[in-house]
């Protein structure tokens, strides 16, 4: 990240937690400054080196180091999360669709896939549940991430023996649309209307209309064209995890601590100073303003007796089956295919 990015996290997390004040001992002598114990921890985030790597260019010690880390990806969760850590409200709502209509997929939000983290100390009673396709102990993080690359979505911490389906019904990507709390999401393609923006997403996913997944074997020219746009826009996700990983070595590579409280943590302010970097190294010549200013709902999880019930019980059902009816899928891809034929005929 450039210099002043890191200056302003390292001021933010010095004002929030005394732990990086720099202070005097009982003789008098200046202990270790704010930045000393910042830049070790992020040698281990951004490098992913080992904690004792660092005793001889800091002049810390491996548990100051490891308590460090602990306490700068807290203090980042904390500071900045309500900015860079929420779904989208009314305005990034609105943004995300014009985004969408110029590629090509009216009311489209993202694209939606699954990442695994290798725990390497995984405790041995644990290794089976966390063992998948992988064949090691992994974490799971599903995400949403937009043209941009920046991740409006982050769910981590299921065992890596799930798939992205077990993920997905454990995840909280589709509460805020049944508790009839997200921002409305209107369009129309082919002269059918709908209510429900959709997302792009691979093979494994289930029949819903909230999903819009490509043609295996297409036939005919439409379906041919309309599975190379979706396979090149469904991307989006997998480019943002390259480039969460290539930032930051220490989820490209194993995980070695031992708890899973402080690997969610850290899974977390990674994606938090990801989109922050997102944020600053925009470029400023852009015809559109795609800047996501304002505060959104968080999109760590909400426990279910603080959550505001604002609608009856028959709605909340009628939302669920909305979001999986299939006939609406099936409807919404077609309308697509021909959209997209169209817009290919327009264009050429």
């Amino acid at each position: 990240m450039a210099r002043p990015l890191f200056l302003r996290i390292a001021h933010a997390v010095e004002e929030h937690d005394n732990y990086f004040v720099q202070k005097r001992d009982r003789c008098g002598r200046l202990g270790l400054s704010c930045l000393q114990k910042i830049c070790a921890a992020y040698m281990m985030i951004s490098y992913g080196v080992p904690a004792d790597f660092m005793d001889q260019y800091f002049r810390i010690g491996e548990s100051t180091v490891i308590e460090s880390l602990r306490r700068l990806v807290r203090a980042i969760i904390e500071v900045f999360g309500d900015e860079y850590l929420r779904s989208p409200n009314e305005q990034d709502t609105a943004r995300l669709l014009a985004s969408a209509e110029r590629r090509g997929f009216p009311g489209m939000l993202g694209s939606l896939d699954c990442m695994h983290w290798v725990w390497r100390n995984c405790p041995t009673a644990w290794k089976g549940q966390y063992t998948g396709h992988v064949h090691e102990p992994t974490i799971i993080l599903e995400a949403i991430a937009s043209k941009d690359l920046w991740i409006w979505h982050a769910f981590f911490g299921l065992p890596g023996s799930h798939n992205d389906i077990n993920v997905l019904h454990r995840s909280h990507l589709f509460a805020r649309l049944a508790d009839g709390q997200a921002p409305k999401v209107d369009f129309t393609i082919n002269g059918h209307s709908y209510n429900m923006g959709y997302y792009l997403t691979d093979g494994i996913y289930p029949q819903w209309a909230t999903f819009v997944k490509t043609i295996q074997s297409p036939l005919g020219n439409k379906r041919k064209y309309f599975a190379k746009p979706q396979e090149a826009v469904r991307k989006d996700v997998e480019r943002a995890f390259g480039v969460l990983q290539s930032r930051f070595a220490i989820v490209h590579g194993t995980a070695h601590f031992w708890d899973k409280d402080t690997l969610r943590e850290i899974m977390t302010a990674c994606v938090i100073m990801h989109n922050m970097i997102i944020e600053d190294e925009r470029n400023e010549d852009e015809d559109v303003d795609i800047h996501y200013e304002g505060v959104g709902q968080l999109v760590r999880t909400t426990p279910p007796e603080q959550r505001n019930c604002t609608r009856e019980f028959s709605d909340f059902i009628q939302a669920h089956c909305d979001i999986r009816n299939r006939e609406t899928r099936q409807q919404l891809q077609q309308d697509l295919i021909e959209h997209l034929w169209q817009r290919h005929a327009d264009l050429y």
